[in-house]
């Protein structure tokens, strides 16, 4: 099943490729404009969308691209190319593991959490959480309704209460018990950003000390249909943390996903998974060519 089988995204785009080619079947300059023009519809940066077109102009030049399966093509490897980062694409496998969760509020942190747990699950691992976002009102009883669904222990503390502590009391407990994966929800207000970085900051310290021995994932959790505002979030959230992975949400229903190659492109940031609804195992291993192929099924 193909990665857009569930949902509009690209939609305008590839449509615009349609019309562009028939409105301008020598592939001139109009039809460069008209295809940048649906690459930007499809929430591709102007940058990204510029570097894209650039790419493919060579390519038609070079290889004398005429048709309309053709560009398809070339764009799909041109995608490709810049979404794949090798092996920062995939998690971490060397256990315990530590993931730290950043991102504002409303952008599916938590139940992307509880989709990782399960997934570390289903592959037999021993998973435990760590509810640090002690600021937001019921954060930690909504973590924990997710703990009591998937069937792992949740790490809490009272309301308003040291996050840092909490993080120190869960890896005790990991370690006492050889859980594999730890997974620590962090709080989500970007808007008092100094507070946010020194919190994360003593986190990470607090986690280094501590569990020397773990490896590390620091995801950031954007909501793919936020568009431009996630582009935002990435360039905001990577001056405070050293993101090591996204996890794009909400890639179902109107979501137009240009925003995963912007992302990829501008700050160079891995995505690991794609969230493409609201189940449980909606959450897919990101992997660039068969993002970029999906892009273009017909």
């Amino acid at each position: 099943m193909g990665l857009f089988e569930k949902k509009s995204t690209f939609r305008k785009f590839i449509d615009s490729i349609t019309n562009a080619i028939y409105d301008n079947p020598d592939l001139g300059p109009e039809f460069m404009e008209e295809l940048e023009e649906g690459l930007v519809m499809s929430d591709i940066g102007i940058d990204t969308s510029d570097a894209i077109m650039k790419e493919l102009d060579t390519a038609i030049n070079e290889r004398y691209i005429i048709k309309e399966k053709q560009i398809k093509k070339e764009l799909s490897g041109i995608i490709e190319g810049l979404m794949d980062k090798g092996e920062r694409n995939r998690m971490s496998e060397q256990y315990p593991l530590i993931i730290l969760m950043i991102g504002i509020n409303g952008g599916g942190k938590t139940t992307s959490i509880a989709k990782l747990a399960h997934m570390y699950k289903k592959k037999g691992k021993s998973v435990m959480l760590a509810a640090a976002d002690t600021f937001r009102a019921a954060a930690a009883e909504q973590l924990q309704t997710w703990g009591d669904r998937v069937g792992v222990r949740v790490i809490r503390h009272a309301e308003g209460t040291d996050p840092t502590a909490v993080i120190y009391d869960a890896i005790q407990s990991a370690k006492a018990n050889n859980i594999d994966v730890l997974i620590c929800d962090t709080a989500g207000r970007l808007q008092n950003k100094v507070n946010l970085m020194k919190e994360l900051e003593k986190m990470s310290k607090v986690i280094s000390r501590e569990y020397p021995e773990a490896s590390r994932e620091n995801l950031l959790v954007l909501d793919a249909t936020t568009g431009k505002n996630a582009v935002s979030q990435a360039e905001e959230f990577s001056t405070i943390s050293d993101i090591t992975g996204i996890i794009l949400t909400k890639m179902d229903g109107t979501a137009r996903g240009g925003i995963s190659i912007t992302i990829a492109d501008q700050f160079d940031m891995p995505i690991k998974f794609i969230g493409i609804g609201e189940g449980l195992d909606d959450l897919v291993p990101f992997n660039a060519h068969d993002f970029a192929e999906s892009i273009f099924e017909e």
